[in-house]
């Protein structure tokens, strides 16, 4: 029987302002999967956490901090293994009300070892992830025998104000290696993180995950009510002919679930190396709004699309494309994220190759993003968020690749993901207004913010740069396309671009300078 490649692809894969493009993790190695969390009490605190590669020991977890909106960042605190000669994986990172901040990952020998050992952990932070204290277990490689339980950990914290505020869910799903009869696995603290109550499955009877599909990876969200839901694949002949998304939901701390089915596809993926990864999010505007992530190949290549429930995920509307480059023009996307602010705009991001020369997962790419705002039935045009293309290197194909991290707060974009436009796989993160206004600073080592004017602005013919060591501007159209380039050869501090050949519109103008790169919204009339 032959399950469909839309979730072989994206289930086999196991083991992701001010600022714009900043190198928060400057490895000379590996960086790999970041994953972000904003402080719901101060928006200006940010906490990013990846996985490291560190001299005689393995690949580690390590976490930086911003406290002013990413000018500045602490030196990167690394994660002590809980055995010398372990390795880790799989960050993600929440606050919870209290202001506390929770890292989950796996501690392990690597699948390559004999015998395998390790689990998933947690950690926390009282002091806003400046340092950490000694690691919890959740699960471990043993807890289900032959199932290997422990791959890639997603958390969620209750944030309600209800009940079971502080509760910490944590999921996972089987590593490689896992024995036939595959499920995602659920567990809860609801002591702060302290202890973890004993492993269930996540599905059940009539709604199992099946033994086609190795890593049944479920994806977890809590709501402003406190529910929880968690989306997971399927392929069972019994329940479903085809292979479905399926939808888990508690209203009390998981004691009880119910099950609806979110969609079933056909739909074929051809290049073995995307980055299938999908994702459930909940709008903090309105709890029976729920909205669920994924690529699909339907149109011709391969696309971001969602689909939304309106009733707590019982009934789903149809899937809609968000990335707005030509329609079956031969040009993959993949690593999707998303997220809600707070007032219920939505903002999507993944990697994009539509300026790029091929149509497979090696080739160029670059981050791009698209925001739907509250109560509207389209996304905005689309826009870069990385500032520059970024050729394919090989690193890319291997494990920990699989995910990048976008927040929403306050109608701005926090962004982290890997890319190797420096020759290693760096961790890069970037700040941006929900028009997709890129604002930069410097490198994180660098301090010296810069400061460009750029005028008159609407302008007519001709444009005026003035900045400290500006030696270079690129100008993107409103679709992030590059109309111009144009070099500062005599590296005067203020000098006059002619722009009388642009049509009238919007325009991103992007000046390079010594400390970073400074994004401007113009307007020619």
């Amino acid at each position: 029987m032959k399950i469909t490649a839309l979730f072989l692809s994206a289930l086999l894969t196991a083991t992701v302002f001010f600022g714009q493009n900043q190198n928060i993790s400057n490895g000379f190695v590996f960086d790999g999967e970041p994953y972000l969390s904003v402080n719901p009490n101060n928006q200006q605190h940010t906490v990013v956490a990846w996985m490291g590669f560190v001299p005689f020991n393995k690949i580690s977890i390590k976490t930086k901090v911003t406290f002013n909106s990413g000018k500045t960042w602490s030196d990167a605190t690394i994660l002590p293994h809980t055995v010398s000669s372990y390795t880790s994986a799989d960050p993600s990172i929440e606050f919870d009300n209290d202001g506390n901040v929770f890292v989950s990952y796996i501690d392990y020998t690597g699948y390559d070892v004999f015998p395998l050992d390790g689990a998933v952990y947690i950690c926390r932070s009282t002091n806003g992830g400046l340092s950490w204290e000694s690691p919890v277990e959740v699960i471990s490689i043993d807890s289900d025998p032959g199932k290997r339980a422990i791959d890639r950990p997603w958390m969620s914290i209750d944030r309600s104000g209800g009940e079971n505020q502080g509760n910490i869910y944590i999921t996972t799903m089987n590593a490689k290696g896992a024995t036939i009869g595959y499920h995602p696995y659920f567990m809860v603290s609801t002591d702060g993180g302290n202890s973890f109550s004993n492993w269930k499955y996540l599905d059940t009877t009539n709604w199992l995950a099946g033994i086609f599909i190795p890593q049944p990876m479920p994806t977890p969200c809590i709501t402003q009510s406190g529910d929880f839901y968690a989306v997971y694949p399927s392929y069972v002949f019994m329940q479903n002919s085809l292979a479905q998304f399926i939808i888990a939901a508690s209203a009390d701390a998981g004691n009880s679930f119910t099950y609806n089915s979110v969609f079933a596809s056909t739909t074929n993926v051809s290049d073995s190396l995307a980055k299938m990864g999908y994702l459930l999010r909940s709008d903090p505007s309105n709890n029976s709004h729920l909205a669920f992530f994924y690529l699909d190949s339907s149109l011709g290549d391969l696309d971001v699309f969602y689909t939304e429930s309106f009733d707590k995920g019982v009934t789903w509307t149809d899937g809609k494309r968000i990335n707005d480059d030509a329609i079956s023009n031969n040009k993959m996307q993949d690593l999707v994220w998303a997220d809600f602010d707070d007032d219920g705009d939505l903002v999507v991001s993944w990697r994009d190759r539509r300026n790029s020369n091929d149509s497979t997962y090696t080739t160029s790419s670059e981050i791009w993003a698209a925001v739907c705002l509250k109560n509207s039935s389209d996304f905005s045009s689309n826009f870069p968020l990385s500032n520059q293309i970024v050729v394919y290197d090989s690193v890319l194909s291997i494990a920990g690749n699989d995910f990048m991290c976008v927040k929403f707060n306050n109608d701005t974009i926090n962004a982290v993901w890997g890319d190797t436009r420096t020759g290693k796989l760096n961790i890069w993160f970037q700040r941006t207004t929900i028009d997709g206004t890129l604002l930069s600073v410097s490198l994180i080592s660098d301090e010296n913010i810069p400061i460009v004017n750029i005028f008159p602005n609407p302008f007519v013919t001709e444009i005026t740069v003035d900045g400290v060591g500006v030696t270079k501007v690129k100008i993107y159209d409103a679709v992030g396309k590059i109309v111009s380039t144009h070099t500062n050869l005599l590296k005067n501090n203020s000098w006059v671009i002619d722009m009388s050949n642009l049509s009238t519109g919007s325009y991103i103008f992007q000046s390079f300078t010594n400390h970073g790169i400074i994004s401007t919204n113009v307007v020619k009339q």
